[in-house]
């Protein structure tokens, strides 16, 4: 069942190149995209939600960085290799290192994100998690990764996620990101040039 879904995603793509382009971008992007998304968030957002999303963004830039983590050993660990290393049929459309692909660093990461906004920010997160979800599928449909792969990744990078919210780890972290805040806004409004 694994490869079958690997195969019939990938085949599609192999007939519809309107849709592989468009995806195969999205995946070589998403990490700058997830990465300036947090980092825009962090600096950018004002007005009265600016304490409440540098908290959501520190959670979700912790979550995603503890769940990788962990994801690196159980790479190691697992050493299964991707689908178009372990088949020939499949066609590799973006160019991709031959290294184990259980879990899913991508899909760990996103979900780590996207769960971390969800519990603070619930458009946000549903909005991160929608593209969440088009990364692990389209990590699938350009065969770097088998559904499982992706699955795990996901619950790993939820279960971080809802791990750090518990009360006296978020206010812990909430702590650290209005210290990292403060300290942001003294460093921008030195750079600023003064108003005459």
């Amino acid at each position: 069942m694994d490869f079958s879904l690997v195969h019939q995603l990938n085949n599609f793509l192999v007939h519809h190149d309107g849709i592989e382009d468009p995806l195969s971008f999205y995946v070589r992007a998403a990490e700058l995209l997830f990465l300036g998304m947090l980092i825009v968030a962090f600096v950018v957002v004002g007005g009265h939600r600016r304490r409440d999303a540098r908290r959501a963004v520190a959670a979700a830039g912790l979550s995603a960085g503890l769940a990788l983590a962990i994801a690196s050993v159980m790479a190691r660990l697992v050493d299964r290799p991707r689908p178009f290393v372990s088949h020939h049929g499949v066609h590799l459309f973006v160019a991709h290192a031959a290294d184990p692909g259980f879990p899913s660093d991508h899909a760990t990461a996103a979900f780590a994100i996207g769960v971390a906004l969800l519990l603070r920010f619930r458009v946000w997160g549903l909005v991160t998690l929608a593209f969440a979800t088009v990364l692990a599928v389209g990590r699938v449909a350009l065969g770097i990764h088998y559904p499982t792969d992706v699955l795990a990744g996901a619950a790993l990078g939820a279960a971080v996620a809802l791990g750090l919210y518990a009360p006296a780890v978020r206010a812990l972290l909430n702590r650290l990101a209005d210290a990292v805040g403060e300290r942001l806004d003294g460093v921008l409004r030195v750079a600023r040039p003064r108003a005459r």
